[in-house]
């Protein structure tokens, strides 16, 4: 079940690309960016994450930290970060913890075929930890300027 606006946004610690590990509580006080997506290097979330990079000035002027989170080791995210020049932060979670709690984990059909996957969902959070928009199924080339539009 995916969480919902006016919802506090449930606390988690994942490893970023280089193994520190990265709590969304060292984020209090400011607006975070929590997107989700199903794998590094497909071609999809790659135009999700170089748009995100692309707009990240924009988003560090405002005081909007940027988070991506998906299945993929450690390693994949630091590869994927260097091949693409990514400058926000990447979380790895292969345990699904937070994909879990946000409610991301969810049937997929892909090619004729149903099983479980991430379903790209973006949340807004506020700097009091509280979930200010839901974005689900969003579109990679767009969902970073639509985010800098709404805030």
């Amino acid at each position: 079940m995916r969480l919902e606006v006016g919802q506090k946004a449930p606390d988690f610690t994942l490893p970023d690309k280089d193994g520190k590990p990265v709590s969304l509580s060292d984020f209090a006080g400011k607006k975070v960016v929590l997107y989700f997506y199903p794998r590094d290097n497909t071609p999809g979330c790659t135009r999700q994450a170089c748009a995100f990079a692309f707009h990240y000035a924009e988003f560090a002027r405002r005081g909007i930290e940027v988070i991506g989170i998906s299945k993929d080791s450690v390693e994949s995210h630091r590869k994927f970060a260097e091949k693409h020049g990514l400058n926000f932060i990447l979380l790895s979670d292969p345990e699904r913890d937070a994909i879990e709690k946000y409610g991301v984990w969810q049937e997929k059909k892909m090619a004729g075929k149903v099983g479980m996957g991430v379903v790209r969902t973006t949340y807004v959070i506020d700097e009091q930890g509280v979930i200010q928009a839901v974005m689900p199924k969003v579109k990679p080339d767009t969902n970073a300027a639509e985010i800098l539009e709404m805030v």
